[in-house]
């Protein structure tokens, strides 16, 4: 069966889509002996030959869906090295045979609950804004946000790149000098929620993520994964099918 090139090599494991993508700008993908640079080309696994960096390509690898609890202080990345003082994903997940990759990225001082999964094209679809896939904050903030500001949040903030889609908000605990509250997300910018809640007067002091899509948090330990379940998968992907 044919499938577009960068999907074969996704597929196998040697990286997520968008980077097979730049692999095949590069050159360092070819076809039965002749390199391949141009976009969208078409082939069949079983019978072209595709090497990267000189390397077979090997047979597809079984899929994989992973939870990991995301510490604060640590990078969402599988690639480049290891360094002591900035620590990425990769080391929290020894155990898992497949090349997983993260649905999405939480920022380096942020924790919580990120996907990881080899499936490219389930994680195209959790992350494209017309599935409208929630995914669930659990925010610190300097200061209370009053009426004005939570309905602001919730019909859209102006940011440098466009209005932002509605949010839910929900206040979980009031203090003087700062609060907890909710927050709900269906699309995902870079920094969204902290530009969100900076544009309205309240800086984020801590952020974790609590729930993407049908999945949660729940008791997993900070710095474990777990495998999910054949239910949790089916719940993920019919998330994707409703739009």
């Amino acid at each position: 069966m044919e499938i577009r090139l960068h999907k074969a090599v996704a597929d196998a494991g040697v990286a997520s889509r968008r980077r097979a993508e730049q692999m095949i700008r590069e050159g360092r993908v070819t076809i039965n002996g002749q390199v391949a640079t141009e976009m969208g080309l078409k082939v069949d696994p079983e019978r072209d030959h595709i090497k990267v960096d000189g390397r077979h390509l090997k047979p597809a690898a079984p899929k994989a869906y992973v939870i990991l609890h995301k510490p604060e202080g640590v990078l969402t990345t599988l690639e480049g090295p290891e360094r002591e003082d900035r620590p990425t994903v990769r080391a929290l997940l020894r155990g898992v045979k497949q090349r997983v990759f993260p649905v999405g990225r939480l920022d380096y001082d942020a924790e919580g609950l990120l996907l990881l999964t080899n499936d490219g094209e389930l994680a195209q679809r959790l992350l494209h804004p017309r599935y409208h896939v929630p995914k669930t904050y659990l925010v610190k903030v300097n200061g209370v946000l009053d009426a004005a500001q939570v309905r602001a949040l919730e019909t859209g903030v102006r940011l440098s790149d466009g209005l932002t889609a509605p949010a839910h908000v929900k206040t979980v605990r009031k203090a003087t000098a700062n609060s907890w509250i909710e927050l709900t997300l269906y699309e995902g910018r870079t920094h969204q929620v902290k530009r969100m809640l900076e544009a309205v007067g309240h800086p984020v002091l801590k952020l974790t993520r609590v729930r993407f899509g049908p999945l949660t948090l729940g008791s997993l330990p900070r710095g474990r994964y777990r495998f999910l379940t054949d239910p949790e998968i089916h719940r993920l992907k019919a998330a994707t099918l409703a739009a």
